[in-house]
């Protein structure tokens, strides 16, 4: 292999992990109540932790019941010390399956969604 292949792979093999990291977008890292749990009491409170900063203005989180109702939540918001973790008060729930819905930005503009399933039982 000659000198200028061999860099012109280790440029291309560089340049694809920087361009890799550089276009990563934020993703959830954990929630609670857990994605799938089937928990004994129903929770006061959602938590979603994210891997990057939230822009709170941007950032909300929704509750919808099996039937696709929406559950009104109250208080939701980015921490104010943890800028990953965003957080909302929920009402007494009765039995059933439930999907937190959230949709989130990242202080570098990227915007992503999700749902996360549990069950109060």
């Amino acid at each position: 292999m000659s000198i200028k292949r061999i860099l012109a792979v280790a440029t291309f093999a560089l340049a694809s992990a920087v361009t890799s990291s550089t276009f990563a977008h934020a993703k959830l890292q954990s929630s609670d109540p857990a994605a799938g749990s089937a928990i004994a009491s129903a929770p006061k409170q959602v938590r979603l932790k994210f891997n990057e900063a939230l822009e709170p203005a941007f950032s909300k989180i929704a509750l919808a019941a099996a039937d696709n109702k929406e559950i009104p939540v109250t208080a939701v918001a980015v921490d104010k010390e943890d800028h990953s973790v965003m957080t909302a008060q929920l009402p007494a729930l009765p039995t059933g399956a439930y999907r937190i819905q959230w949709s989130a930005m990242t202080h570098d503009s990227h915007k992503m969604k999700g749902e996360v399933p549990f069950t109060v039982k």
